[in-house]
Parts: C-alpha cells; sequence; structure tokens
C-alpha cells in the first residue's frame, strides 16, 4: 500500500502542474466513430449444442472468447465512440451493445439493486489530462495494456480472439500516468481496482505499467505487468491478504516491409488464494502462452493472415478445462483473409480455425468426445 500511496502522491504533484496551465489556445476536436459486426461460424464437429465452447466451457477462458455459437447467424457488437481532444485534455466516451459487449463485461453482469447493469453496455470512459508535452494523466475506465489483442474487431486482423486475450484481462478501472521519453519510449504506471469489475472487492489497490519502445523504425516492444490483490473480503474467512494476481506479458510488432508484418505475444500469469470469492489454490499456480502473428497484403484490399498460439493452463487455475473439468492445454492455428470493401466502410473475414487440445474437449454430433474442433465462417465488420 506504501507504494500506491508513494505512486498517488507523485501522479498528483504533476496533476497540480497542470492546473498551473489549465488555459488552451486551441480549440477542442469533437469526433465520433463506431463500427458493427455480424458473422457465421460451421463447425465440422457439428456440436449438437451449436455451440464453440466445448464441454465445461461456461464462463470466460474457454475455447472461444466471443465467436460461441456455431452453425447460426449472430450480432457480434456495436459501438459508439466519442472522442474529444484538445491542448491540454482529452476525453472519451467508449460505449459498446450486444453479445460480446456483455461478454466483455463479464463482471457487472448486475447492477447496484440486483437488476441488469447499465455498465455493461461502458467499454471505456475515461479523461486524459495532459500536465505538459511529455507526462500525462489518465482517469477512468479504460481498456488494458495488457496483450496484443482487443476487443474492437476492426482493429484485430484475426477475427476469432487468442487464449491469451481470453484469459484477459479486459479492462482497468482507475489512474495511470505515462511519461513520454521521446517518439521511441515511453513509461506508464498506474493504481487500479481489481480485474475487470467495475468495483473492488476489496481495500487492495492493483499496480500496472508498461514500458514502450522502439529498437529500430517499424519495430515495436511493450513489456506489460499487473500485480493485483483479488480476495474477496473476509469471504469464508479468507482475508485480504490471502489471494494475489500477476501478470506479466510481452508484445512487440514488426513491419518488416510494406506488405509484410509479423507479431509476438507472449505471457506468464500466477495466482493463488480465494480468486474474486470463487476459490483457488493456497500456492501460487501458474499459466501462460505464446502466440505468433504474421500477415501479408496482396493488394490494397486484400490480405491474408495466420496466427499460431499455445496454451498451457494444465494447473488448472484459469476457467481453460477439457471436458472433465481438469486444466488442459491448447494448440490452435487461424488463417483469416481481409477483404476490404465499400471505401474501407467494409471488411469481410473469411477464417478456418483449428483447435486441438491435450485431452477430450469438444463433442460430434453422435455425442462421442473429440479433442479437437475446426470451424469455417465469415465475419462482415461495418465501420465509420
Amino acid at each position: 500500500m506504501r507504494k500506491a500511496i508513494l505512486l498517488l502522491s507523485s501522479l498528483f504533484t504533476g496533476l497540480g502542474a497542470y492546473a498551473q496551465d489549465s488555459t488552451s489556445a486551441t480549440p477542442g476536436k469533437f469526433t465520433f466513430s463506431g463500427y458493427m459486426d455480424t458473422y457465421y461460424w460451421g463447425n465440422f464437429n457439428n456440436p449438437k449444442s451449436q455451440s464453440n465452447l466445448g464441454l465445461n466451457g461456461s464462463g470466460p477462458g474457454n475455447a472461444r472468447a466471443f465467436d460461441q455459437k456455431a452453425g447460426q447467424f449472430g450480432i457480434g457488437l456495436v459501438q459508439a465512440k466519442a472522442m474529444y481532444t484538445a491542448d491540454k485534455v482529452d476525453a472519451v466516451i467508449d460505449l459498446t451493445f450486444g453479445p460480446f459487449a456483455d461478454l466483455g463485461n463479464y463482471g457487472n453482469y448486475l447492477g447496484p439493486l440486483g437488476g441488469g447493469s447499465t455498465a455493461l453496455t461502458i467499454k471505456q470512459a475515461y479523461i486524459v489530462f495532459k500536465a505538459t508535452p511529455k507526462l500525462s494523466f489518465t482517469a477512468g475506465q479504460f481498456g488494458t495494456h495488457i496483450g496484443y489483442e482487443v476487443i474492437d474487431a476492426p482493429v484485430n486482423y484475426n477475427y476469432s480472439l487468442s487464449n491469451l486475450f481470453n484469459n484477459g484481462p479486459f479492462y482497468h478501472i482507475g489512474l495511470k500516468g505515462q511519461y513520454t521519453f521521446s517518439d521511441r519510449a515511453y513509461l506508464m504506471l498506474g493504481v487500479v481496482n481489481n480485474v475487470d469489475n467495475l468495483y473492488d472487492n476489496n481495500k487492495k489497490k492493483g499496480l500496472i505499467g508498461q514500458f514502450f519502445f522502439s529498437p529500430v523504425s517499424n519495430w515495436n516492444v511493450y513489456l506489460n505487468a499487473i500485480a493485483s490483490n483479488e480476495a474477496s473480503q473476509d469471504v469464508n474467512g479468507v482475508k485480504a491478504d490471502d489471494a494475489s494476481y500477476m501478470l506479466f506479458d510481452l508484445t512487440t510488432t514488426y513491419q518488416i516491409t510494406d506488405k509484410f508484418f509479423l507479431g509476438l505475444n507472449a505471457a506468464t500469469g500466477s495466482q493463488k488464494g480465494d480468486y474474486q470469492g470463487v476459490g483457488g489454490p493456497s500456492t501460487s499456480k501458474t499459466w501462460g502462452g505464446v502466440a505468433v502473428y504474421t500477415n501479408y497484403a496482396f493488394t490494397d484490399k486484400f490480405g491474408l493472415g495466420l496466427r499460431y498460439e499455445t496454451f498451457d493452463n494444465k494447473s488448472g487455475v484459469r476457467g481453460l478445462t477439457d471436458a472433465a473439468g481438469n486444466g488442459a492445454s491448447v494448440n490452435s492455428i487461424t488463417i483469416t483473409g481481409n477483404i476490404t470493401a465499400a471505401d474501407g466502410h467494409v471488411l469481410l473475414k473469411p477464417e478456418f480455425r483449428l483447435d486441438s487440445y491435450s485431452a477430450d474437449k469438444f463433442e460430434k454430433n453422435d455425442g462421442s468426445l473429440t479433442p479437437s474442433q475446426a470451424t469455417l465462417g465469415m465475419a462482415a465488420i461495418f465501420k465509420f
């Protein structure tokens, strides 16, 4: 806690400097953007459940993050994003609706009165104070700095999301500061509530950090971390000091030529104790994975991308399990086409994905089990 207090003290010192020079000579600019997506996914196992999750596939962390339905048409997410930008302040209100929005806000399914929560619609809502040209502070709810992929379908090359993404975190609520050393390096540190929940479930705060540097032109490297106490306060006799959650993440991208791109995401995490009130191991257990990305633009309207990922949760500490509910590992290959149409407003993403688990995971139409599944489908995304 002392570290958190010291960090907050330094952040508010910078805010004081901002307050002394709060006039802006340039009028602010308001922008509005958004997207919607729809998809159809066929599953070669032809599961009776019409699900891509596999058996024991409930909640975040299982076989597929958002594209969970098989053999039927689906709506993903509808986004409406407003942004105000000025010399001294930025503000973002990023609202989302639909099945994927609910899944991304899985920790906020109940409102304070026990009914459905309007917080489900808030993907991001934050203010950026620009204390100096190099120092800024962000307060509110913002997307996580962890990982390679994001919730926004137009940003990702692949439509289906990796297991590294699926095991989170998705967002944070708190205060962070960023200092830019140059156009090739910055450092971000912050204090946040617990992972993927609107309200903190104990009196402890999490610490987040990111160091970005660019060794050469077109090569970006992000070193990311989060450490948080995730125990529910005094639940089942477990005190808040009895649990921990830590995640270290490396994300790097390299635009080798105008047409050829490479990316990598590697992460390792650990947790112990009563994680957010759902129970857990008394000793620390780990999980982790690596994903490699590559894509090639054949023309300005068509490209092809490949993602290979391996993810290990044999400790069983995360949600990714086999059909028996035990921890498992998985290797996945995803091939995605990107077709641009309608003056760049429409993206078509035909995609094939193969998931191979370390044990039986998926059902077939005859009720038997298999460790693998293959899906083939198409996503259509409209953006503005």
